[in-house]
């Protein structure tokens, strides 16, 4: 219960950084510097915040350096993620999943995938006291 609770809160403050700063981007950073770029500039971001809210919530809620917790929690956190953006994509885009993943940027679009594999190992990778 406790991997469960962490993933849901691991997935819960993430997405909400990235709706942010996805809104920052999408608004203010991609008329002017473009998609690809705009999407480059926040991956770095979106790293820090990663690392940041696994290890606080790791600290926070005491999960055991076991790593079928860690990993659970990191496998739940992804597969909330993925549902959410789909489902917004859907919303707010009205396109399917199929077209959204057929119009990424192959450049950011390959750094996107690489940060949600991160985003799922992220809690096996930070350190406990």
């Amino acid at each position: 219960m406790q991997t469960l609770k962490a993933g849901v809160l691991y997935f819960g403050v993430v997405f909400v950084a990235g709706f942010v700063f996805g809104a920052i981007r999408t608004l203010y950073i991609v008329p002017r510097l473009g998609t690809r770029m705009s999407e480059l500039l926040e991956a770095p971001i979106m790293l820090i915040v990663t690392i940041v809210a696994a290890r606080w919530i790791v600290l926070h809620l005491a999960i055991p350096r076991v790593w079928s917790a860690r990993l659970g929690m990191g496998l739940v956190a992804l597969g909330l993620l993925l549902v959410a953006e789909f489902a917004l994509v859907r919303l707010l885009r009205g396109i399917s999943v199929r077209e959204y993943l057929d119009t990424r940027d192959p450049v950011s679009g390959m750094v996107y995938y690489v940060l949600l594999g991160i985003f799922a190992l992220m809690p096996l990778l930070v350190a406990s006291r």
